[in-house]
């Protein structure tokens, strides 16, 4: 792991120019605090590290670990330190830090292109870039112009954006207690109280909106990227229809989680954009949203179609309207054309609650 990794860093940091951070993972020695913990125990936060780490949380940008280190005596220090509920699925141990941003990807359910990695050692960072090119790896030199990158200022910061690390903590909680639930999935739902409404979007939700579009790919129709003038365009618009959902339970809530934009004409409607949050996956949400549209079509007197532009994240969302009885009309280059005569009548799950406004 010589020039060629180092190379990569390189390569990586121009491409990070073009990308929004999601999640930062930092190394513990030599990074959050000055020197080792397994040499010193009284190891303190490196100057300015603090107010990076409540910035970039008050920012809606989630924040992990990965340390090598005994993982009881480094949580015990951030307990101390009175930072340990910054971090979410923290990786403390003896493993490769690859390893660890992986998993750390994996437990937050978003793509690793939107990690960064802040670690001392030059090592560290090159064994990450050899792995996983796409991570944004930095060294503590960066630390203190962390906050004026692009890739960390976010366009708005909206009420989810401010609340994100919480409602991921309540996502913690909510799969805690379905690894503990014996029986089937339907009724560990039907115990969360799932509340979800669905409602036009008013200029309120339309920065939410516009993150929603730049921040959702997994569960993302066509990937199309909308910002706020467009949107409040045809939130205005005779011609569409765009509404937001929100989701909440006995947890705590979701936030807004879900956006859909529907295009009218006299003969047919199409779904135009249809995306959720990763983190309501498991919840059905996309089959709600869906047969809402469906219904809203019946009542209109017209058929339903659906544009849908495959990429290498968005299956589950194709599943989600061949299951909603979409048939395929027309495909090219990956872009699909999907209708559905709405004929067929689907009723909201049983476990959540349902309000259209």
């Amino acid at each position: 792991m010589g020039d060629a990794s180092l190379a990569k860093i390189e390569d990586g940091r121009e491409e990070d120019r073009e990308r929004s951070m999601k999640v930062v993972v930092w190394d513990l020695d030599g990074t959050v605090w000055d020197g080792v913990l397994l040499e010193d125990s009284l190891v303190s936060l490196r100057d300015g590290v603090l107010d990076v780490i409540r910035a970039l949380d008050g920012r809606g940008i989630l924040q992990s670990i990965s340390s090598k280190n005994d993982h009881d005596s480094a949580m015990t220090k951030l307990e101390e330190l009175g930072i340990v509920e910054y971090f979410i699925y923290p990786q403390i141990g003896w493993g490769a830090k690859s390893a660890a941003i992986a998993a750390i990807a994996s437990s937050i359910n978003v793509g690793i292109d939107s990690l960064a990695f802040i670690d001392d050692q030059l090592f560290e960072r090159a064994e990450v870039a050899f792995n996983h090119p796409q991570v944004m790896c930095l060294g503590v030199e960066d630390i203190s112009s962390l906050l004026d990158m692009p890739q960390f200022v976010p366009r708005f910061i909206t009420e989810d954006s401010r609340n994100r690390r919480q409602m991921y903590m309540s996502d913690i909680k909510r799969t805690q207690l379905e690894a503990e639930f014996v029986g089937p999935k339907d009724e560990f739902l039907a115990t969360l109280g799932l509340e979800l409404v669905l409602s036009r979007a008013t200029l309120d939700d339309l920065q939410r909106a516009e993150e929603l579009t730049r921040r959702t790919h997994q569960l993302n129709t066509t990937g199309y990227t909308y910002g706020y003038d467009e949107l409040k365009a045809f939130m205005e618009s005779d011609q569409h229809e765009l509404w937001i959902a929100s989701l909440e339970d006995r947890n705590g809530a979701f936030g807004k989680i879900g956006l859909c934009l529907i295009e009218r004409s006299p003969t047919y409607w199409t779904i135009k954009l249809l995306l959720m949050s990763c983190r309501v996956m498991s919840y059905g949400i996309g089959t709600i949203m869906v047969t809402h549209a469906v219904c809203m079509a019946r009542e209109a007197g017209v058929k339903l179609r659906a544009e849908f532009v495959r990429t290498d994240r968005n299956r589950m969302m194709f599943i989600t309207y061949r299951l909603g009885n979409f048939n395929v009309v027309h495909e090219e280059d990956g872009a699909v054309l999907l209708e559905n005569d709405c004929s067929v009548r689907n009723d909201f799950p049983s476990y959540v609650s349902v309000q259209v406004l």
